[in-house]
């Protein structure tokens, strides 16, 4: 292997990049370049350069990917209605692929040798960052500090900190804070009491979501304006994809909606306890599932329906760049044509109930699906024949006496 010289590293500025920072100059004797993405987590990222530049590092890039974030990544993924597990709206899944290629776009722009992640060597964001990384540069190397190093618990990465004189942010208790990823599509929670299946979440964890049972007692009403799958307009306001996600996400959390306690198979193997809070991605799915309902023809909607398990696994997994979810992306992208109109969203104390539905290219047609006169629109008489070979087969098995 050659000597490495520069490499790009994925820099949130916090504890576990911070220490890998460090680690890298120490250990491959080399430079580093820090990047840090702005998709929606909350916090202000400037912070991460001071800290940086106090650490040697000359190379800073810190860039705002919110719309990029939301358009071309968190909005095809909600086309498809995914869901992994039947729970799990992807918050940190759909992000990785965003930051692998910035990151070898930098390793590019730099003349890096390799990029670098804080994604542990148990977890799901090893395989995703570098999945994305090897399919959009073959050749690039991937340091994954998680693999090599012995500081394999936050205490020693504490310990770490200490001895070289890099600050932490530490609760009050002194204990490490939970391990957590947030964006703007949502925010994660795992470990500490949260590694206990049993236990519950302390209410304070929480960040985007008030609990529903202090949610407001009146409800709130939200209409959302589609275009080809996309929400373009919340309440009669155009609103950019980020502006549309950050406002559903404050209008949601203020009602209690959008959080999650799972226990999700990991694609490495294990099963994982994580606590979720999705509020704008909760309404999303809902309410695009909802203006589906009267846009997509039956078997197009149950075809999308048979494919969108596959479809969340692939973003689970890390496949994002992927020929099969490339070509399904086309299959989805192509649906949604006539996914047009509004959406009509009743927010009450952690529930998201749709309230109405219409559009110009809606098939719901109230002249046939009428339960008064239809005036010949609907010959009922029709029905007895569509049974009766539809039973065909059902009548000849038992007939041979099959069960």
């Amino acid at each position: 292997m050659s000597k490495i010289s520069k490499v790009v590293l994925a820099y949130s500025g916090g504890l576990d990049t911070s220490v890998i920072a460090k680690w890298l100059q120490q250990t491959y004797d080399c430079e580093v370049v820090a990047f840090t993405a702005d998709i929606g987590q909350g916090e202000e990222v400037e912070p991460a350069r001071a800290k940086a530049e106090a650490m040697g590092i000359r190379e800073i890039f810190i860039e705002d990917l919110r719309e990029e974030f939301v358009a071309e990544y968190v909005n095809p993924m909600f086309r498809a209605n995914a869901l992994y597990e039947g729970e799990y709206l992807l918050g940190t899944s759909i992000a990785r692929p965003l930051i692998a290629k910035r990151l070898v776009e930098i390793a590019r722009e730099t003349g890096a040798d390799a990029i670098s992640h804080g994604a542990t060597g148990k977890g799901n964001d090893q395989v995703r960052f570098e999945l994305g990384a090897y399919a959009l540069s073959p050749g690039i190397r991937v340091i994954a500090p998680w693999r090599e190093w012995d500081l394999n618990s936050r205490e020693r990465l504490l310990a770490y900190c200490e001895r070289h004189g890099i600050p932490v942010e530490m609760k009050l208790d002194g204990k490490s804070p939970y391990s957590m990823d947030a964006n703007l599509l949502h925010v994660s929670y795992e470990g500490g009491v949260l590694e206990d299946p049993w236990a519950g979440p302390d209410e304070s964890m929480w960040l985007r979501t008030v609990a529903p049972e202090q949610a407001p007692d009146e409800a709130a009403f939200v209409e959302l304006d589609y275009r080809r799958g996309d929400i373009v307009a919340v309440n009669g306001e155009a609103m950019s994809p980020a502006q549309a996600l950050d406002t559903l996400n404050q209008v949601a959390g203020a009602h209690g909606v959008g959080r999650a306690d799972i226990v999700e198979n990991r694609y490495v193997g294990m099963k994982s306890r994580g606590c979720y809070e999705t509020p704008g991605g909760t309404v999303m799915l809902k309410a695009h599932r909802a203006i589906e309902s009267i846009t997509l023809d039956r078997e197009l909607a149950h075809l999308k329906d048979e494919l969108m398990p596959r479809y969340a696994s692939l973003v689970y997994n890390g496949y994002w760049f992927s020929p099969e979810r490339l070509a399904l992306q086309a299959l989805i992208d192509d649906s949604q044509q006539y996914v047009n109109g509004k959406v009509k969203l009743k927010l009450y104390k952690g529930n998201v109930i749709v309230a109405g539905r219409q559009s110009d290219d809606s098939l719901f047609d109230e002249d046939i699906a009428t339960f008064e006169d239809d005036a010949g629109a609907y010959d009922q008489a029709d029905a007895g024949g569509f049974i009766r070979l539809n039973a065909l087969r059902l009548r000849i098995a038992a007939g041979k006496g099959r069960k």
